[in-house]
């Protein structure tokens, strides 16, 4: 079965305006997030959504309810939201809520490297998620390993809807570093990987469920 994933990365929220990670972190919508989630939901008012679902944070959650109003006022059947912690961005431990320069120097530092950017230049965007580990006093923030089987837990509860048929479009609220991973992971050399994806923007992936998670994936666009 072939499903089309309707990614969309939620809006500003106040801890992406004062540049402080968030993973599992709570932070709502700015005026500028309400106004990313709208703008999202303006692009995909034409799709008949089978499914929706978003990580149980306050940020998705209102993005993906903006949405659905937009697509339902529209004259689409609205399908149940499903909330889950699999659908949750990187968990970041003891950095949580602290600012983005100050929680990657300490992650890169012992290794020769002081930002996000030079840890993966250098060593790759898994060793970002291992170093921050290694550098959490309490060694709670998920290493590469962890995050990815969390990940994969997501994909195989849409898998594992009874409802969805064979070329069906599912909306997802997904998280910048996430849809980052996810292109990494599965893009080819044409994606421009420079920048993360914007808030409110919107990433199309088909999803093969009969395929085993590394090889179901393909990026049909990215970051639009």
């Amino acid at each position: 079965m072939i499903l089309h994933l309707h990614l969309v990365r939620h809006g500003q929220t106040y801890f992406n305006r004062y540049n402080r990670l968030q993973g599992w972190s709570n932070s709502p919508l700015t005026e500028s997030g309400l106004a990313d989630a709208d703008k999202a939901g303006a692009k995909l008012r034409d799709m008949d959504f089978a499914a929706a679902y978003c990580s149980d944070t306050t940020r998705a959650r209102q993005t993906a309810d903006r949405i659905l109003d937009i697509n339902e006022s529209a004259g689409h059947p609205r399908p149940r939201l499903v909330e889950d912690m699999h659908f949750r961005e990187q968990f970041y431990g003891y950095y949580e809520g602290l600012d983005m320069g100050m929680a990657w120097y300490a992650a890169g530092a012992p290794h020769g490297v002081k930002t996000y950017n030079q840890i993966v230049e250098k060593f790759g965007l898994s060793a970002s998620r291992d170093f921050l580990k290694e550098a959490d006093p309490f060694h709670d923030a998920e290493s590469d390993d962890e995050y990815w089987t969390r990940v994969q837990g997501a994909f195989a509860l849409i898998a594992a809807n009874p409802d969805l048929r064979d070329g069906d479009d599912v909306l997802q609220i997904s998280h910048g570093n996430t849809l980052l991973s996810l292109a990494h992971r599965f893009g080819g050399d044409d994606l421009d990987l420079s920048e993360r994806p914007a808030n409110g923007s919107v990433t199309v992936l088909e999803y093969d469920t009969s395929k085993p998670f590394a090889e179901a994936v393909k990026i049909v666009s990215y970051n639009q």
